[in-house]
């Protein structure tokens, strides 16, 4: 190009454009000149296009007015890499921002860790994350702006209030974890002694709170920890805090100890060697265990727990707390009203080795060791037929109604004999729950948005004196109304969320087989199975039952 010289200076740092005006043919272009200057290798460091137009526009000023001045300009220089950083609001993280270099130099890692240090991003540094940043950047165009996390601080972590520890097992939880023989097998009837404490015994101890950890942020600082609280102990029946120690709890009774919602209670036990004519029924305000079985026709009531280490065959067992029977309960189902001659009702949950024509009510879950047939079964929680970790047991001819998921391992029975599994009671309960709960909340919703319109009408207005305790009164008022709207607004989330996880825990689990003639059922959606599966899981979602195998 006649008249145009470009040229780098001693260092190849710098680019100068150098333009002589009597010697050019016609006026310049300053694309022109850039596609020039990097046709000719110069593009390799940043070339400023302001600048060389503002260069060729003077240049071409000279040429129109015939002045013979040469101009030249530094239009282009090498550009290392820019390097930046930003700190959160809340100092806990740091982020480094780079320009990738035009032509310049890339640092290391270790410059960027220093240049963060003096930017006050002293602790948390990453240099993984930082090496990743900068591998990122070898790779961008020029002039690309990178931004990337180096730096995270670590958030202190409160200390763990006071927990409570039982000393003893509870009943169930003995029943559900079998006696090991040895190292690969496990007793299924071994299931250890049955726990009853003596008085005085010791039941429960108050673990201390921890310390808990520190933590710190980017800038160094030291987060400080909260120190967890002591938790008050909720004594119940039969038991007191020790007189030599203020965080253990002993048994003031001889009975059955059970832990349930962080209260330890010592039950009063009745036990005996079975229940039959001789004996007659059992009523008992404690808990009633028996080292035998029940015959037929006789009734045990209790309020608390149970225990029936034996055989129950078309008996009446009614419990506030847990019914064990370690080995299996029977009856039949009697033509007249449907009623089931042996007869199982706990307001926990009920564990039996396996149940035929038994009607079962329970509060909690069902847990059954083998086998579940021509049972009745309402359950408030799930229904398990197999050791809970890897249930295998068998269920087919019972009429279920659950408020949590059923697994068995086989599911109906080859001859096709009718498997009922109804979700629906506890559905409908939580959503008549939930629709009372929307009426109540909207109804409180208007009278609070009726009343702050009403207070924001007198705060304009000029109060007598008189009238101003009244007023007060009236702030006070809405105060705690909009705190019970508050309250109300979250308690209607989480009835939502209630219903959402219910559908989700609604489903039937089939471990090894599941037969024809098993139906499955929430309100007016309904799934029955026309066919063998092998391994199968049916759920509910998206308001329709789906089949999947399991693999």
């Amino acid at each position: 190009m006649k008249g145009v010289q470009f040229s780098f200076d001693d260092n190849r740092n710098n680019v100068t454009l150098s333009i002589a005006p009597d010697q050019l043919e016609q006026e310049l272009s300053a694309q022109a000149v850039y596609d020039a200057l990097c046709e000719q290798g110069f593009d390799e460091v940043y070339l400023s296009q302001s600048a060389i137009k503002a260069t060729c526009d003077k240049a071409n000023h000279f040429f129109k007015t015939k002045d013979k001045t040469s101009v030249m300009e530094q239009v282009g220089e090498r550009r290392h890499c820019e390097v930046e950083f930003r700190i959160s609001e809340d100092n806990m993280t740091g982020y480094a921002i780079l320009t990738a270099p035009h032509g310049g130099q890339i640092p290391d890692t270790a410059q960027v860790i220093r240049l963060a240090q003096k930017a006050n991003i002293c602790r948390g540094l990453g240099k993984k994350r930082v090496k990743a940043l900068l591998e990122q950047l070898s790779e961008a165009e020029p002039g690309k702006r990178i931004e990337g996390l180096i730096a995270k601080g670590l958030p202190p972590r409160d200390g763990r209030s006071s927990r409570q520890r039982p000393l003893v097992p509870n009943a169930l939880d003995r029943v559900l974890r079998p006696q090991q023989s040895n190292e690969k097998k496990v007793d299924m009837r071994n299931l250890g002694e049955i726990v009853c404490v003596k008085a005085h015994a010791e039941v429960m101890r108050r673990e201390p709170p921890t310390k808990g950890r520190s933590g710190f942020d980017v800038r160094g600082n030291t987060l400080v920890s909260k120190e967890g609280e002591w938790q008050p102990i909720k004594l119940g029946n039969g038991t007191a805090i020790s007189d030599h120690d203020e965080n253990l709890v002993v048994s003031t009774i001889a009975g059955m100890p059970k832990y349930m919602d962080l209260i330890m209670q010592v039950d009063d036990t009745f036990i005996c060697p079975g229940v039959n004519v001789g004996t007659g029924h059992v009523t008992y305000e404690g808990s009633v265990l028996v080292n035998g079985d029940v015959t037929e026709k006789m009734i045990i009531k209790a309020k608390g727990d149970v225990t029936v280490n034996g055989f129950a065959e078309s008996a009446t067992i009614e419990a506030g707390g847990d019914i064990i029977i370690t080995e299996g309960a029977m009856g039949k189902q009697q033509d007249v009203m449907r009623e089931y001659t042996c007869q199982l009702k706990a307001g926990g949950s009920i564990y039996i080795q396996h149940g035929q024509g038994v009607d079962i009510v329970c509060n909690g879950s069902l847990n059954v060791g083998r086998q579940l047939a021509h049972c009745r079964v309402s359950s408030g929680g799930g229904v398990t037929i197999g050791r809970p970790e890897n249930p295998q047991g068998n269920i087919f001819a019972c009429e279920v109604s659950s408020q949590g998921p059923v697994i068995a391992g086989t599911v109906g029975a080859i001859s096709g004999s009718t498997l009922r599994i109804d979700f629906s009671p506890g559905f409908n309960q939580l959503q008549a729950r939930k629709d009372f709960f929307e009426d109540l909340l909207k109804q409180i919703r208007t009278n609070a948005t009726r009343h702050k319109e009403k207070m924001d009408i007198i705060n304009n207005r000029v109060v007598p004196k008189s009238l101003l305790a009244k007023v007060s009164e009236a702030k006070e008022l809405l105060r705690n109304e909009t705190t019970l709207l508050s309250w109300m607004e979250s308690k209607s989330v989480q009835l939502l969320e209630a219903k959402q996880h219910y559908q989700e825990s609604a489903r039937l689990i089939a471990t090894k087989k599941l037969y024809s003639g098993v139906s499955v059922k929430l309100n007016n959606r309904n799934w029955r199975s026309e066919r063998e599966y092998e391994r199968a899981k049916v759920s509910y979602d998206m308001h329709q039952w789906k089949y999947e195998p399991m693999t």
